[in-house]
């Protein structure tokens, strides 16, 4: 890293407590001189910024400042006693990603306060990129100040405008929700429906999770989330009366009744603002990860992307069970060694198996879940040791499920033992699971103390050198850079409610995810359904994509763990299934080639350690033809692409499973045509020759 000091903020150290201070006026600038924020003092006196991009105003004066436990509000009282400023300008290498290789460039400035009446300190730092900022705070250690007790931060975000907003609700327990299209004047809660979900708190109706993306009525699309959430809340936004200012809103703890509770030094996350004139902007940014510290582990490798298929799916469709006592019982040896044998025929590194712990019996819908799962016991009809050895033998490892049904003290206390059976047997996977309102009532899944659990979860897998595939999360904020066990999480509204008993996610879902969750890291999804028409399972239902929609979403939706999530009978036959059996799950190279928002995503990437990129392309219910230019492709390079699209009467209502697959000779600069059907895909093996 290299780090300069430039000649117009130099250190200043400032002790005298007579002295006023340094005037808090600062004009802050990215490298490219792209994104300009001014830090200052308004009116009133409270610490303020304003962001514009490109000469476009991105946020009007929004102030800073906490509100603290006994000793009230910190931020309108402030001496400014210090400023320094450096530059970051920087590549490295990512273990495994979008991108093979990542460019950190941005100035970064440090404003170092005291508190007029009392002497207590804070800082704020700022990071300011080409395509956005990072701003933080920092409680350095102090006389009288060792613990903090935070009742509300108060990082406002004044927006330019009534923007379009793509949004879920401020849910303390879950974002798994369509996200709604509204103005940001229009968020409501009492939109969404939250009654096919385990556990749901909405206690603020004008308010909403990270990320949120918004376009403005200039054209810029601005993302507010969050980087390197460690021991504190998850932040929300709440939209102000004014409807145009957004602050933030930590999710609380009612148990121990605050937001969060620190000890100094302490480093809150980081706020940020993604902003870029085209929606790929924001999703090709690497801003969240730069402003996340570097790799921690020493030893990474036994952590690599995987392709896997599962005992999941089965079921959702109800033709099977988790528990052993229902007679149905899916995760059975016999079943196990059929996917490992189909695991090492197709080319796939492992097997998913859930249900195989006992405790399923009492799992949900139990109000006291203390103690029911036991991660090291199988049930009689699954012999997990001959099971992984045979797996072994194959060349295909074993994935554990942990479902802990959101009681993390139980799963806390089998910690060493859970893991170290995963190490004993070679299984360098784990899916969590956390189903269900929180125990101890009163704390909730994106709160301080959950936070602290998963964090906790994530360093005892490193430990264990086992990767974490996480459902029912924290959301991501980056730590995959620190902590690259950290593969992908759901966070979102998933496949499983594509089941029947699921309420189905519809076409748009998938043109809208890439540029809110996605934006925050990677997600285990589970794409590729091939049987979409399941009357026989509940009359009348099917899939809302079609079959290419599918295939298209291993290119779409990022994970390095990506998983054939149908039933493997399904797959048998099927010459499509051979685009799965290709596409790679890491990257050297990703391009959005072209997207609107709640409309279509078209995006490419190039396989990392190879030649042949890979296209995918999704549409929302209604029927596109899309023209894109293959100008990501190699100069004087041909490829064959091998496209899998929809047939002609192609439906994702009337007929989800037709598909054709054509073959031609392409090269850079070429023209392609996109044909997609209503809820339709297409994708695209560019093989290089």
């Amino acid at each position: 890293m290299k780090k300069y000091l430039p000649s117009l903020l130099l250190v200043l150290l400032l002790s005298c407590n007579s002295d006023p201070g340094i005037t808090l006026d600062f004009t802050l600038k990215s490298p490219r001189k792209q994104t300009v924020v001014k830090v200052y003092k308004n009116a009133e006196g409270k610490v303020s910024y304003t962001m514009n991009f490109k000469g476009k105003p991105v946020l009007d004066e929004s102030t800073l400042g906490f509100e603290l436990r006994k000793s009230g509000f910190l931020g309108d009282d402030l001496k400014l006693i210090g400023v320094d400023s450096s530059l970051t300008n920087e590549r490295w290498k990512t273990l495994w990603g979008e991108d093979a290789s990542v460019h950190n460039y941005s100035r970064n400035y440090g404003f170092y306060f005291e508190d007029k009446s009392d002497g207590r300190k804070l800082n704020i730092f700022f990071r300011v990129f080409d395509d956005g900022i990072g701003f933080r705070y920092g409680f350095p250690q102090q006389d009288g100040l060792q613990e903090i007790i935070i009742d509300n931060e108060q990082s406002e975000f004044k927006l330019t405008g009534d923007h379009t907003a793509w949004w879920i609700p401020a849910d303390y327990d879950s974002y798994e929700y369509h996200y709604l299209t509204t103005k940001v004047s229009e968020i409501d809660s009492s939109l969404v429906d939250n009654s096919l979900l385990a556990a749901s708190t909405i206690m603020e109706k004008h308010a909403v999770n990270t990320p949120l993306t918004m376009e403005s009525q200039d054209s810029l699309f601005i993302s507010i989330h969050e980087a390197n959430l460690t021991n504190y809340p998850g932040m929300t936004l709440r939209v102000e009366a004014d409807k145009r200012t957004l602050t933030s809103s930590l999710v609380p703890s009612t148990l121990s009744n605050w937001k969060a509770k620190v000890n100094t030094p302490f480093l809150s996350p980081w706020r940020t603002i993604q902003v870029g004139e085209k929606p790929g902007d924001l999703l090709e940014s690497k801003l969240l990860l730069n402003l996340n510290e570097p790799n921690q582990l020493k030893n990474t490798d036994w952590i690599r992307p995987m392709k896997y298929i599962g005992i999941w799916w089965e079921m959702h469709l109800q033709t099977s069970s988790w528990d052993y006592e229902s007679g149905r019982h899916g995760a059975t040896t016999a079943k196990t060694k059929k996917y490992i044998d189909f695991a090492a025929k197709h080319g796939f590194d492992g097997v998913l198996v859930e249900g195989w712990n006992t405790g399923w019996e009492h799992w949900i819908g139990f109000p006291d879940r203390e103690g029911v799962f036991d991660f090291v016991t199988p049930y009689p009809d699954y012999d997990i040791e001959g099971l992984a050895a045979y797996g072994k033998e194959k060349g295909v490892e074993l994935i554990m499920h942990h479902e802990t049904s959101a009681a993390p003290r139980t799963y806390e206390q089998q910690l060493d033992t859970a893991y170290a059976l995963m190490q004993k047997l070679g299984i360098h996977g784990v899916k969590t699971g956390y189903v269900g309102p929180i125990i101890p009532v009163g704390e909730y899944h994106h709160g301080q103390w959950m936070v602290n659990h998963y964090r906790k979860v994530l360093a005892k897998a490193a430990q264990s050198e086992v990767m974490v595939f996480a459902h029912e999360p924290i959301k991501p904020t980056g730590l995959r850079r620190t902590f690259p066990n950290m593969m992908a999480r759901e966070g979102l509204r998933g496949s499983e409610f594509n089941s029947p008993g699921g309420g189905g996610n519809p076409p748009e879902h998938l043109t809208i995810v890439p540029f809110t969750r996605m934006l925050a890291g990677p997600i285990d999804y589970t794409p590729g359904l091939f049987k979409l028409n399941l009357d026989q399972y509940k009359a009348g239902y099917s899939v809302p994509t079609t079959l290419a929609y599918q295939l298209a979403e291993y290119v779409v939706v990022y994970s390095p763990v990506q998983m054939a999530s149908d039933l493997i009978e399904h797959y048998e036959g099927k010459p499509a299934f051979q685009f799965i059996k290709d596409v790679p799950t890491d990257w050297e190279i990703s391009k959005v080639v072209d997207a609107q928002i709640g409309d279509y995503v078209v995006i490419a990437r190039l396989e990392r350690s190879g030649n042949d990129w890979y296209l995918g392309g999704l549409t929302d219910e209604n029927a596109r033809d899309i023209e894109v230019t293959l100008d990501f492709l190699q100069p004087g390079v041909s490829y064959e692409a091998q496209i899998y699209k929809d047939a002609p009467d192609a439906d994702f209502e009337t007929n989800p499973e037709a598909y054709i697959i054509e073959k031609k000779q392409v090269k850079m600069n070429d023209k392609l045509m996109l044909n997609m059907a209503r809820g339709g895909g297409v994708a695209i093996r560019f093989k290089a020759l």
